[in-house]
């Protein structure tokens, strides 16, 4: 019998890229359905697998302008409900750059009604919020172009290789803000920090006489040793409630040594255990 192919569901704030994604699973090969109210993703399952089998992956983008959002995605996201593997896709980005977006199309937001632009974001915010925390993928496209965003979908949807977990590691600086997307957030700051070596200063993390400088540290080793089984242990709880992508923040100062140097280790040691891990260095070159 057929494998069941995917049910991708989109959703996320106004103005994050949610007809972006949709596009590109387009693109991939997804039949996609955009402003589909959540009762009725049941319904475009059935449809689609009558007509084009159930080997064809599915997209499906829904909002908040739906009465019973949250009730309606809650009953229709889950593989029971629909027989297909289905993965909840958020898209956030800061208030800041979502009032620009959406001034540049000039758009009203549809919760604002006669209020202003943020207004109908922060009620927006508030019916999400229950719906981001559950989401397989949270993808914060704040400093995302629009191709940034697309290689993003790409990478996570366009393999057909079959579900295995996808890791991400990223690095980052304290002083630039804790990435919204992570799961897991390791902070770097108790080794002492390479920038205050005059000879290490210039380099960064995947520098080997930096990352070697950085291994040497009390507690560098032992945090690796205690770290890594804790992330293998999440990993098998992701797989087995049936999410399949987990993102890793570590974090420093700055974002350029200590963090760097660690997540090149933590990615190394997760390939090695057979992971599809790769590393993401947020902040590096922003100092």
């Amino acid at each position: 019998m057929e494998q069941p192919a995917e049910l991708v569901i989109i959703t996320g704030m106004t103005g994050a890229g949610r007809s972006t994604a949709a596009k590109e699973l387009e693109d991939l090969g997804y039949f996609v359905v955009d402003n589909l109210p959540p009762t009725l993703v049941r319904d475009v399952v059935r449809l689609v697998d009558d007509s084009r089998g159930t080997g064809q992956p599915i997209a499906v983008v829904v909002d908040v302008r739906s009465g019973s959002f949250f009730t309606g995605l809650a009953a229709n996201r889950h593989q029971q409900a629909t027989g297909r593997p289905t993965s909840l896709v958020y898209l956030d980005a800061s208030d800041d750059v979502l009032v620009r977006r959406q001034e540049a199309v000039r758009r009203p937001h549809p919760l604002q009604g006669s209020g202003r632009l943020i207004d109908g974001l922060e009620r927006e915010r508030r019916v999400l919020e229950e719906i981001r925390g559950g989401a397989d993928l949270v993808i914060d496209t704040t400093a995302l172009n629009v191709h940034q965003l697309t290689d993003r979908i790409a990478e996570h949807f366009g393999s057909s290789e079959a579900r295995k977990l996808k890791v991400q590691v990223v690095s980052f600086g304290f002083k630039y803000g804790i990435p919204v997307d992570a799961d897991f957030v390791a902070d770097m700051r108790f080794l002492p920090n390479p920038y205050w070596i005059p000879e290490l200063r210039p380099h960064n993390g995947r520098d080997v006489r930096v990352a070697d400088y950085v291994h040497s540290q009390p507690g560098a080793a032992e945090f690796l040793t205690g770290y890594l089984p804790v992330l293998e242990i999440a990993a098998t709880g992701y797989l087995r409630e049936g999410k399949r992508f987990m993102t890793v923040a570590v974090g420093c100062t700055g974002g350029k040594h200590r963090s760097v140097a660690m997540t090149e280790e933590v990615v190394s040691r997760l390939a090695a255990a057979g992971y599809d891990v790769r590393a993401v260095h947020r902040d590096l070159g922003r100092e």
